[in-house]
């Protein structure tokens, strides 16, 4: 059993702060995160590094934004590869794949977590819109999964967990191309979670309500209102209240849950 003082890391990034003090029980495993750089992604980079978990930082348009994760992630005393890619191109994703094994031997952890959004009325929608959604959202997560399933299979262990939406859960007008990428990944995870069970690797899929980020900002304040209207918790969601569930997911105390599509929405779809 690893002692106390091994499983814990105190920090304080400037004099005069608080102390964090958290708990390392992800010390030794390896992370891959899909669009680090901000947002979500962020968030569930800097939770898994603050409890001892190695982390490759996936970006693609915002190098100086990983970088940041990337320095942060470095204070915390763990290992971090920030990582560029597109993860909608085959190649790219398997380049990378790549990248993270020859660094750090293995993948333990894979957060599937990057997505772009074009909406628009259905009547009114590109086929370059959709296309792109559907490349990067739910093509994207094929190629890095189909990269990083093999050498986990090998190894006998691993945990995937795939950032869907509420939106594809309940649908949301304007976004069919999001509602059909981020739905489709539920079946996906389903069945991925039934053919690698007998490998010890989990497979689940976190479906956010609307959550403060960089894209809910951009939302006009009447619609803003509509939407806070229909969540019973009367607010939106923090990036790091999805960071907890997805870490939890990651650890060893989610062992037994496998399959499940576990949605954090404040109420807005139950």
């Amino acid at each position: 059993m690893p002692t106390t003082a091994s499983r814990i890391m105190k920090f304080a990034s400037r004099p005069g702060e608080a102390v964090m003090v958290r708990d390392r029980d992800l010390s030794g495993r390896v992370a891959l995160v899909s669009g680090a750089s901000h947002g979500i992604g962020r968030c569930v980079a800097l939770h898994l590094a603050q409890h001892g978990a190695a982390v490759a930082v996936n970006y693609f348009n915002s190098p100086e934004e990983a970088e940041t994760v990337s320095e942060t992630i470095r204070s915390f005393g763990v290992e971090v590869l920030p990582v560029c890619a597109d993860i909608g191109d085959q190649h790219a994703a398997n380049q990378m794949a790549s990248e993270v094994i020859e660094e750090f031997g293995r993948v333990d952890i894979l957060i599937n977590n990057a997505g772009v959004n074009h909406d628009a009325f259905f009547h009114q929608m590109s086929h370059e819109a959709w296309d792109d959604v559907l490349r990067v959202n739910l093509t994207g997560v094929f190629n890095v999964t189909r990269a990083i399933i093999n050498p986990m299979r090998q190894r006998g262990y691993g945990r995937i967990i795939n950032i869907a939406s509420v939106v594809g859960q309940a649908g949301y007008a304007g976004q069919a191309n999001y509602a059909a990428a981020k739905s489709a990944l539920f079946g996906m995870t389903k069945s991925l979670a039934l053919e690698n069970a007998d490998r010890c690797i989990t497979v689940n899929a976190v479906a956010p309500g609307f959550i403060e980020t960089r894209m809910t900002r951009t939302i006009p304040d009447n619609i803003r209102e509509d939407i806070l209207s229909r969540i019973p918790l009367g607010r939106l969601g923090r990036p790091e209240e999805v960071a907890h569930l997805v870490g939890f997911l990651a650890g060893e105390r989610a062992q037994y849950i496998t399959g499940q599509i576990i949605g954090i929405n404040g109420g807005l779809y139950m």
